[in-house]
């Protein structure tokens, strides 16, 4: 989903605690839920009445609701605070995270930059480098904010690399500021543009540079619907005032952006009202008079500019191709009855980048990842040969630069950056962790199982060698399964404590997702997103039936549309679960469409207001609207109070409706982070807490003692 990251940092463990023994005794704390109003709010779709009687909760303006707020996150901290074994688990994260972490180098002007996270520093540094002299920091996004709730969300260099402009999340919102400076001296070159969001940036020579923007919404900008975007150009040494609107005023799209090419000529507009498919624009920067020309007039493929070779355009495109390809044509007739295909599509689902003068044609295949480089002719020179089955993430390099960078890391091996040279094939590894741990005593493998309708879907399955498979293994099933997102291996530093001490970690690729291309996007859409729910749910009954874990000892997570595959499968199957844990959820599937730019979620979701059978459907899965009076699992539901992308609205109506509704002992309870949003940008000390609170809550909540060993 374009506008919807899928949040990893929900992704629990357990482990270490000193020598200490978590008894069934020790488990019994018991549990006073805050009160929550009901009132009478009645909404009709379509002759069926639908009660809301926790409305008053999506008013984040409102003092009532901010004291609703403390009076949850008093229960929820009070239940912490008791787990014995919290405190070590925090401190056994912050061990492990405390090394020297690196990002892929990129060059800009004379400049080469990287960023560097010392280890526990809560914003990563962009330093930079400049000839044999010594690395210096550029910016320190760590001086933003005492508390480091303020991180930098994006940064664009002009053409010759001389200047700057980068963004600025203040407490994780989504609604940012850009700041321009001189890129050689590091002063500050005029006033900062405020109330952007959702956009990139992308200079025109210089002089100036394209973003994007809704205007101000009345009433609570964390929460009020944001619909019409605009794409701007911003000239240095004017007002935002004066800024000029290049597209979006007299058409009304959700989602616009704007794209310059390197050599400046072009400017590409790719506008949509949902997240799938787009429209497709072009303004040639030496046409005086800003023509918009139209490339693609409609919404039913998604396209967007590779690269251009002077007016030879390479564009990539699902149009026809559900797995993508890369097509041509000129500048003069842009249309698409003039595309010619240029690298025709596969049976693997194709992703593309540049540098060096070269394609790099990125392929997903069972979502393990390979790369082949091409020339601009459309040559094939070579495989890239990677280091092993996981993900390789191609870096930036400009057409004339001898050399690119490119990550790689699975689950059991920390993200590597190796250099390659486009002209030889020779490739080095660059960068390599210096973290406390051993890849080669875990394993990490792909399945194959059945969902109900018979499809056949890949699963990782990660874990310490020697893991006996007898039933009682603490497992997570993580998922997401929306918006053409790809789950595709990568390390984390809390999965890795998670397998350090036992635990088993698995992975399927739902569909609804993007690995194998439009299809199995689609096949997770609107009347049928069900089938997402269903893979998920045969997933965790694999992992039961082949004896990886047992319901005793499964915990379910996911993140924002995973926060929605957790809270749909929590209440189809509350038995199937011993833990669950949705994330920025998106919990109310009736009026999502009302809150920011949730109304661009569409494609995937359909609406509650869209028809009859989609109202019906969508009422059959809702979260909020199938809490029944039943035992449900250990429920941490976690949100923010900036999260202005999925409004906490969702979880708060949520936990409401479960805590009155739970029959069972398990708790039920909500975290709300102050200061933090859908989860960009958000500062280590936060994530680290945030991690230890919910491997805590898992092992508490799972029925078995544990003796728990943290390492030195």
């Amino acid at each position: 989903m374009k506008y919807i990251f899928p949040t990893l940092i929900c992704i629990l463990l357990f482990n270490a605690c000193k020598d200490k023994v978590m008894t069934e005794e020790a488990k019994k704390v018991s549990i006073s839920y805050p009160t929550t109003r009901m009132d009478s709010t009645v909404s009709d779709y379509f002759g069926n009445s639908i009660k809301d009687p926790y409305r008053w909760l999506e008013d984040d303006l409102s003092a009532e609701t901010g004291q609703w707020v403390d009076d949850q996150n008093k229960v929820t901290f009070g239940y912490l605070d008791k787990i014995p074994f919290r405190n070590d688990i925090k401190s056994r994260l912050e061990k492990l995270w405390n090394y020297e972490k690196f990002g892929a180098p990129f060059k800009e002007g004379d400049y080469t930059y990287f960023y560097k996270n010392n280890g526990l520093q809560n914003q990563s540094v962009l330093w930079r480098k400049k000839g044999v002299k010594d690395a210096e920091i550029f910016i320190d996004p760590n001086t933003f904010s005492k508390d480091g709730t303020t991180s930098m969300a994006g940064i664009n260099f002009s053409k010759d690399g001389s200047k700057v402009a980068y963004q600025i999340s203040e407490g994780g919102s989504d609604w940012r500021k850009v700041i321009v400076m001189d890129a050689i001296t590091k002063q500050i070159l005029e006033d900062t543009l405020r109330d952007v969001k959702f956009s990139g940036l992308s200079w025109k020579g210089n002089d100036g540079f394209y973003y994007s923007s809704y205007d101000k919404p009345k009433g609570s900008e964390l929460s009020a619907k944001t619909d019409q975007h605009k794409l701007y150009y911003h000239k240095l040494g004017s007002s935002q005032k004066s800024d000029k609107v290049i597209f979006g005023d007299k058409i009304k799209r959700r989602y616009v952006g704007g794209t310059v090419t390197e050599d400046d000529r072009y400017l590409f507009i790719s506008a949509s009202v949902s997240t799938s498919g787009n429209e497709l624009y072009m303004v040639d920067h030496q046409d005086k008079s800003g023509k918009v020309i139209t490339m693609v007039d409609n919404f039913e493929s998604d396209s967007y500019i590779a690269d251009n070779d002077g007016s030879k355009l390479y564009i990539v495109t699902n149009l026809g191709a559900p797995n993508q390809k890369i097509v041509t044509t000129d500048a003069s007739t842009p249309g698409i009855a003039n595309w010619k295909e240029f690298i025709p599509e596969t049976e693997n689902v194709l992703d593309v980048s540049t540098g060096c003068g070269s394609f790099f044609a990125h392929y997903m295949k069972d979502a393990l990842s390979f790369i082949r480089q091409y020339d601009y002719d459309g040559k094939l020179i070579r495989d890239i040969q990677l280091p092993g089955s996981g993900t390789a993430s191609m870096g930036n390099a400009k057409r004339g630069e001898k050399e690119i960078f490119f990550s790689f890391s699975n689950y059991v091996t920390p993200g590597n950056i190796y250099k390659f040279e486009p002209s030889t094939g020779k490739t080095e590894l660059y960068i390599k962790p210096k973290i406390n741990f051993a890849p080669e005593q875990y394993e990490s493998k792909q399945v194959f199982y059945t969902s109900k309708d018979g499809t056949k879907l890949p699963m990782m399955i990660s874990y310490k060698k020697g893991v006996k498979l007898d039933g009682k293994n603490p497992t997570i099933l993580y998922g997401y399964g929306g918006f053409n997102i790809s789950l595709t291996p990568a390390f984390s530093i809390t999965n890795a404590v998670w397998m350090e001490q036992g635990g088993i970690y698995a992975v399927p690729n739902l569909r609804g997702g993007g690995e194998y291309g439009k299809k199995w996007h689609d096949a997770g859409t609107q009347l049928k997103k069900q089938n997402v729910f269903d893979d998920f749910i045969t997933a965790a009954e694999y992992l039961i039936a082949n004896k990886y874990t047992s319901s005793d000892f499964l915990a379910i997570s996911g993140g924002s549309n995973g926060g929605l595959l957790v809270g749909a499968c929590m209440t189809q199957r509350p038995e199937l679960f011993k833990v669950a844990l949705p994330a920025v959820g998106v919990l109310d599937m009736l009026r999502y469409h009302t809150f920011t730019a949730g109304a661009g979620w569409a494609y995937d979701y359909g609406t509650s207001e869209q028809s009859k059978e989609m109202f019906d459907y969508i009422l059959g899965y809702s979260p909020l609207h199938n809490v029944k009076e039943a035992k449900y699992p250990a429920t941490l539901v976690t949100t923010a109070d900036h999260d202005d992308r999925v409004v906490p609205a969702h979880s708060f109506k949520f936990i409401a409706a479960l805590q009155k509704n739970h029959k069972g002992e398990n708790p039920v309870l909500i975290r709300i982070e102050k200061s933090a949003g859908h989860g960009a940008g958000k500062p280590t000390t936060k994530i680290i807490e945030e991690a230890a609170d919910k491997i805590g809550f898992t092992l508490f909540n799972m029925n078995k003692s544990y003796t728990i060993d943290i390492k030195n």
